[in-house]
């Protein structure tokens, strides 16, 4: 297995007076060639730096340890620790990074483990690469990102769940009537400007509102409110 390495090249803050710090990414999948690629990929895009890899999930606190990290690109089927247990110890730390799975696999019980485990975003390798670059962005700045064939199958995973759904559907009760329109608008992947303009808010609102929902819910991040959300069918 291979090691946690260091990558060379691009560092991982950009230096005083050159601009702002880029977006630092961990790099995890077992697969030396895959990394390979994701490096090229991303090292390659403006204001994004890969600043450590993993070959493994029990690698994965070194690089947190070493590195200061915006972002870690999550494989799921790996030797040793896999992803979503790895989502779920990279979550658990303080001020952890965003986790965006990053896999070949999209079955409901993978999607619907990674996201519970604490995961940003889900996508799949054969996306496109500016996708892939476009969704690291969006989870370093607190954005949900879920490869839309990804979302289908999670919706018609929950579907027939009555007891999932009716679960869900008492834990929005708890929320206000505003905090519940911005639920809802999460489950449609909106971004905070999009809540702004469509319930007639400003930015400031609707992140408070985003910060008391996951307060009351007792959820980590914006994905798993859409979650909640498609459980309940309330989007």
């Amino acid at each position: 297995m291979q090691s946690l390495s260091e990558p060379g090249g691009n560092g991982a803050t950009a230096d005083a007076g050159t601009g702002p710090t880029p977006v630092r990414v961990v790099l995890v999948d077992d697969d030396a060639l895959v990394r390979a690629g994701l490096r090229l990929m991303l090292d390659g895009a403006e204001g994004i730096s890969i600043v450590a890899e993993a070959a493994d999930g029990a690698q994965v606190p070194a690089a947190l340890d070493a590195h200061p990290v915006d972002v870690v690109l999550m494989d799921l089927r790996m030797p040793g620790i896999d992803g979503i247990t790895a989502t779920r110890q990279v979550r658990a730390r303080p001020s952890a990074p965003a986790v965006v799975v990053l896999t070949t696999f999209d079955t409901a019980e993978e999607v619907g483990g990674a996201l519970r485990a604490g995961a940003a975003g889900y996508l799949l390798k054969d996306m496109p690469p500016a996708r892939i670059v476009a969704a690291v962005r969006s989870a370093a700045a607190g954005e949900p990102v879920l490869a839309p064939d990804v979302a289908r199958r999670l919706m018609d995973a929950v579907a027939g769940s009555g007891g999932a759904r009716q679960r869900a559907r008492d834990a929005l009760g708890t929320l206000t009537v505003r905090e519940r329109d911005v639920a809802v608008e999460l489950g449609r992947g909106a971004s905070n400007a999009d809540i702004a303009a469509r319930l007639y808010l400003s930015v400031p609102t609707v992140k408070a509102h985003v910060s008391s929902l996951l307060d009351k819910l007792g959820l980590e991040n914006r994905t798993q409110v859409a979650l909640l959300v498609h459980d309940a069918g309330a989007d």
